[in-house]
């Protein structure tokens, strides 16, 4: 049980890491950002580069689970409080 609660921390950390990426600040300086990915001519989606695929990820990480990690980050930080 120890192992699988530390990978559910691990893995929500990584995705507030993720969710929490200025787009302006920080993935436009590295080129990572939506606006400054630029494919090559005729390249269909099928064939995307690495890093079109890590630009999509963290533009659906971003967008899909806001909500949700919301209500995920107040259920482990009051399970913390009242249990930790």
């Amino acid at each position: 049980m120890l192992l699988l609660g530390n990978f559910l921390y691990v893995s929500v950390l990584l995705v507030n890491a993720i969710a929490i990426l200025s787009e302006d600040r920080f993935l436009a300086r590295i080129n990572l950002s939506s606006s400054s990915y630029d494919p090559a001519f005729g390249a269909g989606p099928d064939s995307q580069s690495a890093k079109g695929k890590v630009i999509n990820l963290i533009a659906s990480v971003r967008t899909l689970m806001r909500i949700p990690l919301i209500a995920i980050n107040t259920l482990i930080i009051s399970y913390e409080l009242v249990l930790g």
